[in-house]
């Protein structure tokens, strides 16, 4: 179980490195809501008590989107936290397309904590883009994104029945939606 002291110290340095970002939704809303979010779905839904996957669940995107170094998660966090994020971080340098295809070809040989992360990410990225989807995403683009993170969900499967449960209500939740939103704007 998660000791409250060390994970209200991710919580706090998570909020503080993303302390300028928000979300690409209308409102634009906080982005330490999403780390939040991932962590409490992990714990509610998935069950998770350990602290190693619940710290990496809240700085999960320290690293990708902020001035954060893995070498700063491990001096702060430990090693076992820094590792895992370094396992969902995706490479920024590389083009958008090509950091897609890799999180794809990675799933299947990623740690089942790592598959987990990952599983709650994409349950939590479904949920905004159907119901705060970022601004300027057309439909199509929308269903692309549904379609990848479903492959990208399919290797990790099979570590966590509640995620993966979660995950396929997320997904016929977001594509039902796209499907009422695409008949409403040509009709009946």
């Amino acid at each position: 179980m998660t000791t409250p002291l060390p994970l209200l110290r991710a919580l706090r340095f998570a909020a503080d490195q993303h302390r300028f970002q928000k979300r690409k939704d209308a409102s634009g809303s906080p982005y330490i809501n999403h780390p939040i979010a991932v962590a409490t779905l992990l714990a509610e839904t998935g069950g998770i008590t350990e602290d190693v996957l619940l710290l990496a669940a809240v700085l999960h995107d320290t690293v990708e989107d902020t001035e954060t170094t893995l070498d700063d998660l491990a001096a702060m966090f430990g090693e076992d936290v820094a590792s895992l994020v370094a396992e969902v971080t995706d490479d920024k340098s590389l083009p958008k397309d090509e950091r897609k295809e890799l999180q794809v070809q990675h799933a299947r040989a990623a740690s089942p904590r790592a598959k987990q992360l990952k599983i709650a990410d994409k349950v939590c990225n479904l949920r905004d883009v159907t119901y705060h989807p970022p601004v300027g995403w057309s439909l199509r683009r929308r269903r692309e994104y549904f379609d990848w993170a479903e492959r990208v969900v399919a290797g990790c499967r099979g570590v966590n029945p509640a995620l993966d449960a979660a995950f396929d209500e997320a997904l016929a939740a977001g594509r039902a939606a796209l499907e009422r939103t695409s008949w409403f704007r040509a009709g009946p």
